[in-house]
């Protein structure tokens, strides 16, 4: 077992807000205890636009991310301004393959309220965390939670992200922490919200 602690990686594709950046790595330090370095931007993925419906399609963004390197970390987050879609939903906020490395975080729909208006930074910025941890939830294993007071509890629409909270159930919250001491990522004194 290595005594260094692994790390999440923060990646933007294409250009992003540093301050999404910041808060994205800030709220998973904060809420599940674990290390997190911002990595330098990748190229935005063109490759994974579908003419037909003017998205991207996030499992071949997910695809594309497993034939990098990311050697040093643990669990890695896309972050991107495009619109997502996988070929079931007409839109996803983020995409994560269950259990695995990489997950995806779009920030093209989380600027506009339920109405259409326009949503201030701070509204922003909070639902693109919240999408940022249920991702890496997945990662961990976490599976779609039916305690609609939990953080990954699925949400369909801008409504249903803003009614979740930012926190797991007592449930989840076991399991997460279980599954992390498993994998050395915290310590059994280690605490998280």
């Amino acid at each position: 077992m290595s005594s260094k602690k692994r790390l999440v990686g923060v990646v933007p594709l294409g250009e992003v807000p540093e301050i999404a950046l910041k808060v994205i790595a800030a709220h998973i330090s904060g809420y599940f205890n674990l290390s997190v370095q911002i990595l330098p931007p990748l190229e935005h993925p063109e490759y994974a636009l579908d003419e037909r419906r003017f998205q991207y399609n996030a499992g071949i963004i997910l695809k594309a991310f497993e034939s990098m390197r990311f050697k040093d970390y643990d669990k890695v987050i896309g972050v991107l301004n495009p619109d997502l879609f996988i070929p079931i939903f007409t839109h996803v906020f983020g995409e994560a393959k269950q259990g695995g490395k990489f997950a995806l975080v779009s920030l093209f729909r989380l600027g506009k309220n339920p109405d259409g208006s326009s949503s201030p930074s701070s509204l922003i910025f909070e639902r693109a965390a919240k999408v940022a941890l249920h991702e890496l939830g997945h990662l961990f294993n976490l599976l779609h939670c039916r305690e609609k007071r939990c953080l990954m509890h699925f949400s369909g629409d801008i409504q249903d992200l803003d009614e979740t909270p930012i926190y797991l159930c007592r449930y989840c919250s076991t399991f997460l922490k279980d599954r992390l001491l498993r994998l050395n990522l915290i310590s059994s004194k280690e605490r998280f919200r």
